[in-house]
């Protein structure tokens, strides 16, 4: 079905009508001899000057001309038929800590020590890649939690924005429950069922107003299921210069906490002690069966406009030259006749 974006523009068609109308208004007959313009006598007084007559086809080729400018002003669209975008899957918020003990390298990639941080981005960015369908958000925290991205399905920005996070970016602390309840607070308006959060985390919480126990209990309310991942190794070899020594370096984190709050809003915990365990858990997350949402319906929409503009400038182009070339063999035998 062809249609007009603005079909009001289309009353510009009737301007040449009143040019036409008024032009004829101010012809009255002159009693005075009629001289070409361009003739010697043309600037006496009392001689009437007379230009070229514009010839018909001339008149009806700038006609058509502005007619078709007029036409792609009104921006003609071709509106196909009605089609359903199906969109499944969750609304999902990722919340990572960005608190600066995220920066032990206890994570190791090709024989390489990278931080918890890096590890998660790695992760994260394969798995934001299968989460197609899903409204994705980002909030990060420290001492407290800001939203980065909001609930949206552009994947692309949402990975962008995570890898711009710097670590203690949100204050040194770690405010596990004020992260949750932001969450719950952004996924709330959403449909029930589809409303997750994935925290991942490497300490215990130790800032914030809101309890994590707290939280988990304003999530279960809402109907939003937690999944809690607890990064970092169980050991680690330390060096210093009276040698080295084995140490712990996730003895701050609260696996019976993180596993409280998954039970009780029907989620799960995971432990994430290297990299190919949090890329393990991320997969079983990814496993999540999607929910199906009503489908979003938009007509498929092709811009006309450029055709009828196209062809009003080929138009007017025609008859720009048209009109040039008699001026200029007028002007060079004019030029010969004042030689003579």
């Amino acid at each position: 079905m062809i249609s007009l974006a603005y079909p009001w523009a289309l009353l510009l068609a009737l301007l040449p009508l009143l040019f036409a109308g008024r032009k004829r208004q101010q012809t009255a007959p002159v009693d005075a001899p009629v001289i070409p313009v361009g003739h010697w006598l043309s600037d006496m007084p009392g001689v009437t000057r007379q230009g070229r007559v514009t010839p018909r086809w001339q008149a009806l080729l700038l006609l058509a001309g502005w007619l078709s400018l007029v036409l792609a002003l009104a921006r003609p669209q071709f509106v196909g038929e009605e089609v359903q975008m199906p969109v499944t899957g969750r609304d999902l918020m990722l919340v990572v800590d960005i608190s600066p003990s995220m920066d032990e390298q206890d994570m190791v990639r090709q024989g390489r020590s990278i931080n918890r941080l890096q590890a998660v981005k790695r992760v994260l960015n394969d798995f934001i890649d299968q989460r197609e369908g899903d409204r994705l958000g980002l909030i990060l925290f420290g001492s407290e939690p800001y939203v980065q991205a909001p609930l949206t399905f552009d994947r692309e920005t949402v990975r962008t924005l995570l890898f711009e996070a710097g670590l203690g970016m949100a204050g040194r602390a770690t405010a596990i429950g004020d992260a949750i309840g932001l969450s719950v607070k952004r996924l709330r308006e959403r449909p029930q069922g589809q409303r997750v959060v994935i925290l991942l985390t490497d300490g215990a919480n130790t800032a914030g107003q809101v309890s994590p126990d707290k939280a988990s209990d304003i999530a279960q309310a809402a109907g939003v299921r937690l999944y809690t991942v607890g990064i970092g190794a169980d050991t680690m070899i330390q060096r210093g210069l009276l040698g080295s020594r084995r140490v712990n370096p996730s003895r701050d984190l609260d696996e019976a906490l993180l596993t409280r709050m998954a039970q009780q809003t029907g989620g799960r915990y995971f432990r994430a002690r290297s990299l190919p365990e949090l890329e393990m858990i991320y997969d079983s997350i990814n496993q999540l069966e999607p929910i199906e949402q009503d489908g979003q319906f938009y007509r498929p929409v092709t811009e006309l406009y450029v055709w009828p503009a196209g062809l009003s400038a080929g138009l007017l182009l025609l008859l720009i030259a048209v009109r040039a070339m008699p001026a200029r063999h007028r002007d060079q035998g004019n030029g010969e006749a004042s030689h003579g």
